[in-house]
């Protein structure tokens, strides 16, 4: 298959090595010309994937270049430069399927990647893939699961085939904006994790954090159609693991600095990529305020990142809110109790 990344961050280079490695033709976009160059005569990413070696993969600098006779386009770029490079390459698309890899809500729009693209590009397959799946591991070859998905379901089939090794294996799921906000979502939960860290705070509360955190992510999928269970797969809680556990996260160690005393913006400069939690928490935070969703972290959070509350008086009211049933409408509305 002939596949163009767009994007040459740690997770576009990741899966730009391993379909290369499984025998597809990658034309590898990236905007960076000293990555471009790194790649092309050292065969490694040493900016964004360092010591993962990427053998004869090859990079370019010249978008419409990579996209030419391509059936399959990956978007590897951050969540808010979607439309941007979607309308840049849009003169040039045929009918081939978009893979988004990134994860998180446009800022301005309160629109998901998958609605970014149909606005765009209305007649191509769109695919999200998500799951717990960090770079850093993908280079290496450890197993990992992930999920795509996507209302054309023979292109999810497609995918799942073109992408799927022997130690990448690749489910589907039909259940679109489900796997879209449990991929954006657990990034403004593993931000508070990291906080939580930072702060010098336990097991405890990093436990209350996701298990409470899952239950938000459920409670604003169903308010915007997705199926609660969802959230019990990969793309919800299997992500929300690995991303509030692991020092491989930007957004946890984005949270640990911003626990320790660090600005977000000096926590983003420092993590040197983008830390997608920061703007999904502002448009999470807008999105249950349409729906009158109620999501306490997320809005404790939002306080923390845009109206400097300080992290240790977010958790004090966290602690302090009206005591409630553990267990609310959300699943037992899908049980018929």
């Amino acid at each position: 298959m002939n596949i163009a990344i767009l994007g040459g961050g740690s997770w576009g280079t990741a899966v730009a090595r391993l379909l290369h490695n499984k025998g597809h033709n990658v034309k590898f976009y990236i905007r960076d010309k000293n990555v471009v160059e790194d790649i092309n005569t050292r065969g490694v990413n040493s900016k964004f994937l360092p010591n993962i070696d990427l053998g004869n993969l090859k990079a370019t600098s010249n978008i419409h270049d990579a996209v030419k006779d391509t059936e399959t386009i990956v978007l590897g770029v951050p969540t808010n430069s979607v439309r941007s490079v979607l309308n840049s390459i849009k003169d040039d698309i045929e009918d081939q399927i978009i893979v988004n890899l990134a994860k998180g809500i446009e800022v301005d729009t309160l629109e998901r990647v998958s609605q970014i693209s149909k606005e765009i590009l209305p007649k191509n397959a769109f695919i999200s893939l998500s799951g717990p799946s960090h770079a850093e591991e993908v280079g290496k070859d450890i197993p990992t699961l992930v999920v795509v998905s996507s209302e054309d379901i023979q292109a999810s089939k497609k995918i799942q085939h073109a992408f799927s090794t022997e130690n990448f294996r690749v489910y589907t799921n039909n259940d679109l904006i489900g796997v879209e906000i449990g991929g954006a979502l657990k990034n403004i939960i593993a931000l508070a994790a990291g906080m939580s860290d930072g702060l010098g705070y336990g097991d405890n509360t990093k436990a209350a954090l996701m298990t409470r955190g899952i239950y938000e992510m459920s409670k604003l999928g169903k308010a915007l159609g997705a199926d609660p269970y969802t959230f019990n797969g990969l793309s919800g809680i299997g992500d929300l693991i690995v991303t509030c556990t692991s020092m491989h996260s930007r957004n946890r160690r984005a949270g640990i600095l911003m626990g320790e005393g660090l600005s977000s913006e000096e926590a983003a400069e420092k993590i040197g990529q983008v830390v997608e939690g920061v703007k999904t928490t502002k448009s999470a935070y807008e999105l249950s305020k349409i729906h009158n969703v109620s999501m306490p972290i997320t809005h404790k959070l939002y306080d923390v990142l845009y109206n400097d509350v300080n992290p240790k008086e977010a958790v004090s009211s966290l602690m302090k809110r009206e005591y409630k049933e553990e267990m609310e409408e959300i699943f037992l509305d899908n049980i018929n109790l």
